[in-house]
């Protein structure tokens, strides 16, 4: 894979993508990437609006670009309910769905569920989603995947099953790489359960997109009211990081690449894998632990009220 980029990519005609977070970063440049394949995107978006204006930047650069953008807010599990039940009646199968909507580092707050939020959104929001999409995904013709942003912060992570909302003691950046730990975890935990109930046919992979200039960064200094720290970190994504396009090659390579299996994590291959071309890599051993993956999994379906049924064959 070295030197990989967009134009590696297969076409994509006539299979279906959806892309959690479309309307900017990591999302936008990956739903136009996936637009210049001639694949139907389906944008989800929290705001409708905010992912309609993304979808005229990418028809901008894609005259014929084929999207719809959907109203997903991660942060109630209704609403994904709804989101999902709408694609159902919409389309006969799901080929690619890549959960990479996230928040990073934020004041503590709740989700509509009353989850932490950076745990409900990253990983609860997008385990119920998964979830709910897994017959689309099974009825594509062909092989389809289930692509899972992470982060190089999972290594800080820690699952505290005791205060998993981080109700008794919070911080930003703990609470984030639990979160993104918990990406991981399920990735690997999906594709066990895949393979163990003969879903062949669908592959789970997870990826990380190192160090991207994107608007990810900007939200926990703006919600702290921090104009110091929103300027440091604007001069830090300047200096340090790569552009948000060159960020979306490891999910864009995980979910296209005719060498991915099932279980890999992809990232960038430059500098303490923070930029640079898509690589396979490994993630810490946390993230590899059956047992907090398996228990992990059942907390998860207990708070979401989501069951996969994997009873299809």
């Amino acid at each position: 894979m070295t030197g990989w980029t967009i134009e590696d990519m297969p076409p994509l005609t006539d299979r279906t993508v959806v892309v959690t977070g479309a309307n900017s970063g990591l999302g936008l440049e990956g739903s136009k990437a996936f637009a210049r394949r001639s694949a139907t995107v389906v944008m989800a978006c929290r705001s409708v609006e905010r992912g309609e204006s993304a979808a005229e930047e990418i028809r901008e650069a894609v005259p014929n670009a084929t999207l719809d953008v959907r109203e997903c807010d991660l942060a109630d599990l209704s609403n994904v309910a709804s989101f999902a039940d709408g694609l159902r009646d919409d389309y006969d199968a799901v080929d690619i769905l890549c959960n990479n909507a996230g928040v990073m580092a934020i004041p503590r707050s709740e989700t509509a569920d009353g989850f932490e939020t950076q745990f409900g959104v990253n990983h609860l929001g997008h385990f119920a989603l998964t979830g709910h999409l897994l017959d689309l995904l099974g009825a594509a013709d062909g092989e389809s995947r289930i692509v899972t942003q992470s982060s190089g912060a999972h290594e800080m992570g820690e699952i505290d099953f005791d205060d998993l909302q981080r109700e008794r003691s919070y911080g930003k950046w703990s609470a984030y790489g639990q979160s993104k730990l918990a990406n991981l975890l399920f990735a690997y935990e999906l594709q066990r359960r895949l393979g163990n109930h003969g879903w062949d046919n669908v592959l789970s992979v997870a990826c990380h997109p190192g160090y991207a200039d994107t608007d990810l960064q900007f939200r926990g200094p703006r919600e702290m009211g921090s104009t110091l720290r929103t300027a440091a970190m604007g001069i830090a994504n300047a200096v340090l990081a790569q552009s948000a396009e060159q960020g979306a090659l490891p999910m864009l390579y995980a979910a296209t690449a005719s060498d991915v299996i099932g279980g890999e994590y992809v990232g960038p291959g430059g500098l303490f894998d923070m930029r640079g071309s898509p690589e396979f890599q490994q993630s810490n051993d946390a993230s590899r632990d059956e047992e907090t993956a398996e228990r992990l999994w059942a907390v998860s379906t207990d708070l979401t009220g989501v069951e996969y049924d994997f009873e299809r064959i």
